[in-house]
């Protein structure tokens, strides 16, 4: 440093710095250091607090720049992948529903195509008109969806085609205006006013509250081959899941199911509903269809072909059906419904 005067007010000149190889280094290089007024030596030597070197980072913007460059943690890493895969989840759910139009926002649509028609509903009950629940004696139907169905089946003839046993749904829903079909359709109940359909199948009975009704059962010559043969089956069944202990018999959604050699489905049993209710080859109905499961897009397609009705899938996630609409869930479900009732009340339709 150079001190000009070691007398009265001396000054500092703007000075050259020294690195540590004990060249000068000129101001001009350093991009913090810029001229500025002299200082007095009173004022050098005064102590002053030497600043850090993190607020010399700070005040150039160094630091910004290495949190920038740096690895984002693990944790922040995670939650930008999971954004990153809802926004792509949404993009292909989107691009599904373009395909299959929710039955909402289309009802419009639906009931114009209604116009002069009589409209027939069928619907499967697990995970349509009930949630999916993991036991599924508790698959119960809401005080909500029953007064839907209800209000429905005033205006128009509704069923519920189920793979549960016919027995299991009635005592499910309880609604004794509806037709019932269980086992996919190869046990089906109607009320006797409607014995149109002149199949040697249909036999009279009655339900659970006494009332006579008609039963179609295309797989009843095979009942007394399951009863002689369920025993062995079931010890059959019995003893394979002693080898796998993790695995345990249960009744429901995902069981194996054992079926006669029959052509038989839901798409079958709606074309059997559909007949015996008098709109064999009739171009003056429409029938709609809900349902979530596998087993109903033999119904989807029935109602796609001499029917030209339409089938809503019910589903969150997207997957290839022969339905032409779709509904997210049961509370879609339950507000179709009650938008139908409503309509028909109205009389728009």
């Amino acid at each position: 440093m150079n001190l000009n005067s070691v007398k009265g007010s001396s000054i500092l000149t703007n000075p050259s710095p020294i690195n540590k190889s004990g060249f000068r280094i000129h101001s001009s290089l350093l991009p913090y250091s810029q001229p500025g007024p002299s200082i007095s030596t009173s004022d050098l030597m005064t102590p002053r607090k030497k600043p850090g070197r993190l607020d010399d980072v700070r005040s150039n913007g160094w630091l910004d720049a290495m949190k920038s460059s740096s690895p984002p943690s693990k944790k922040v890493q995670r939650e930008a992948d999971a954004e990153d895969f809802i926004d792509d989840a949404k993009v292909i759910y989107s691009s599904w529903m373009f395909k299959y139009p929710s039955a909402l926002n289309s009802f419009q649509q639906i009931v114009s195509h209604a116009k002069n028609k009589k409209i027939v509903i069928f619907l499967d009950y697990d995970g349509t008109l009930s949630p999916i629940v993991d036991d599924p004696d508790r698959a119960f139907i809401s005080a909500d969806m029953r007064s839907a169905v209800r209000d429905v089946a005033k205006h128009f003839p509704t069923a519920i085609i189920s793979g549960r046993s016919r027995d299991k749904v009635y005592q499910l829903v309880g609604l004794t205006e509806l037709y019932y079909a269980g086992s996919h359709g190869m046990d089906i109940m109607l009320p006797i006013r409607n014995e149109v359909c002149t199949n040697g199948s249909l036999i009279k009975s009655t339900d659970q509250q006494g009332k006579e009704v008609n039963l179609f059962q295309p797989a009843r010559e095979f009942l007394p081959m399951i009863d002689e043969s369920w025993s062995v089956v079931a010890q059959c069944v019995h003893d394979v899941l002693k080898e796998y202990p993790r695995l345990r018999q249960t009744h429901g959604r995902k069981v194996l199911e054992v079926r006669p050699v029959i052509d038989w489905d839901k798409g079958k049993a709606v074309e059997f509903l559909l007949e015996s209710l008098g709109f064999r080859n009739s171009h003056d109905v429409l029938p709609i269809y809900i349902g979530d499961d596998r087993t109903d897009e033999d119904a989807f397609k029935v109602l796609r072909g001499r029917y030209q009705g339409y089938g809503i899938l019910v589903s969150t996630s997207p997957k290839e059906s022969n339905a032409i609409f779709s509904l997210r869930d049961t509370s879609e479900v339950k507000e179709f419904l009650e938008s139908l009732a409503k309509t028909m009340e109205n009389q728009e339709i």
